[in-house]
């Protein structure tokens, strides 16, 4: 009768036990792999943020290069240094380019 009680009630929560423990460990092989494929796109997200932070900044570089020559032009021109006719060659020139 033991063996009976034995064999009919623990091997059955034994089994269920195990089934749960192993799917508890796939669950985490598949998280950590969602997590895996998420880190990599956010990097390469980042990678592409960075990049386009670089150019930005190398055109707000050259956009204050600039404006900086056409303000010393400026001053130059009001300082009676060059005339209004150079003032304006030198302007298309840094313009142009």
């Amino acid at each position: 009768m033991e063996k009976i009680i034995f064999f009919g009630l623990v091997i059955p929560i034994m089994a269920y036990v195990l089934y749960l423990g192993g799917m508890a460990i796939m669950n985490g092989f598949k998280s950590k792999e969602a997590n895996r494929a998420e880190k990599e796109q956010s990097e390469s997200v980042t990678d592409e943020i960075s990049e386009t932070d670089e150019i930005s900044e190398t055109a707000s570089e050259q956009t204050n290069n600039l404006s900086d020559e056409l303000s010393k032009l400026n001053d130059l021109k009001e300082k009676g240094i060059i005339s209004q006719e150079e003032f304006e060659k030198a302007k298309n020139k840094l313009l142009n380019n």
